[in-house]
C-alpha cells in the first residue's frame, strides 16, 4: 500500500487556516487582507523578474552586436591597411621610373585609386567603431536596468517572506514592515522602468 505524503509550508497553512475560520462563521479580515497583499506582491514581484529577464536578454544581445561590429571593424582597418601597403609599393614604383612618364603617370594613377580606397574603407571603419561605442553603451544601459530589476525582485520576494512570517506570528509591526520593503521593491522597479 502506498502513501502519498502532501508537504505544507507554512504560508500555505496559514491562509488555509484563515479560509477555514471563514466558513465556520468568524472571519479573519487581518489574514485575509495579508493573503491579498501576498498574492499582488507575487504578481508584482513576477512582472519585475520578467523585466529583468527581458533587459539581461538586450543587454547580451548588445554586447554581441558590439563584438560583431568590432570584427567588421578590424577587418576594414586591416583592408586599410593592405591598401595602404600598396599604395606604398606604387609610390616606390613611381620613384624606380623616374625617367619613364608613361611608368610614372600609371604608378601616379595608382596612388590615386589606393588613397581614394582608403579614404572609403577609413570612413567604414570609423562608422563601425561608433557603432561599437554605441551598443556597448547600450549595453550597458541594459545590464543597469537588468540590476534594478533583480533588486526590485530581491525586495517583493523578502516582502512576500515577511507577509507569510506576518500570518504566522500575527505581528502586526510585520506587516508594516513586509508593506514598506514592499514599498521601497516598488520605487527600485520604478527607477528601472524609467532607466534610473
Amino acid at each position: 500500500m502506498s502513501e502519498e505524503f502532501e508537504v505544507r509550508g507554512p504560508h500555505e497553512e496559514a491562509v488555509e487556516d484563515a479560509g477555514h475560520g471563514a466558513h465556520h462563521g468568524t472571519q479573519d479580515s487581518f489574514a485575509g487582507r495579508v493573503a491579498v497583499m501576498t498574492a499582488v506582491l507575487a504578481t508584482i514581484g513576477a512582472i519585475f523578474s520578467y523585466q529583468g529577464g527581458s533587459t539581461e536578454g538586450l543587454a547580451l544581445f548588445y554586447k554581441n552586436e558590439a563584438a560583431i561590429r568590432k570584427t567588421e571593424a578590424a577587418n576594414q582597418w586591416s583592408y586599410y591597411q593592405a591598401k595602404g601597403e600598396k599604395q606604398n609599393l606604387a609610390e616606390l614604383g613611381a620613384a624606380l621610373v623616374a625617367s619613364d612618364p608613361k611608368g610614372i603617370a600609371k604608378f601616379n594613377a595608382d596612388i590615386a585609386k589606393y588613397q581614394q580606397q582608403k579614404t572609403a574603407i577609413r570612413t567604414q571603419a570609423e562608422s563601425l567603431e561608433k557603432a561599437v561605442t554605441e551598443a556597448d553603451e547600450a549595453s550597458e544601459r541594459q545590464l543597469h536596468m537588468h540590476h534594478r530589476w533583480a533588486q526590485a525582485t530581491t525586495l517583493t520576494q523578502i516582502a512576500i517572506s515577511l507577509a507569510a512570517i506576518t500570518l504566522l506570528t500575527r505581528r502586526r509591526w510585520l506587516l508594516g514592515a513586509a508593506l514598506g520593503v514592499a514599498g521601497f521593491g516598488v520605487l527600485v522597479g520604478g527607477a528601472a522602468f524609467f532607466g534610473i
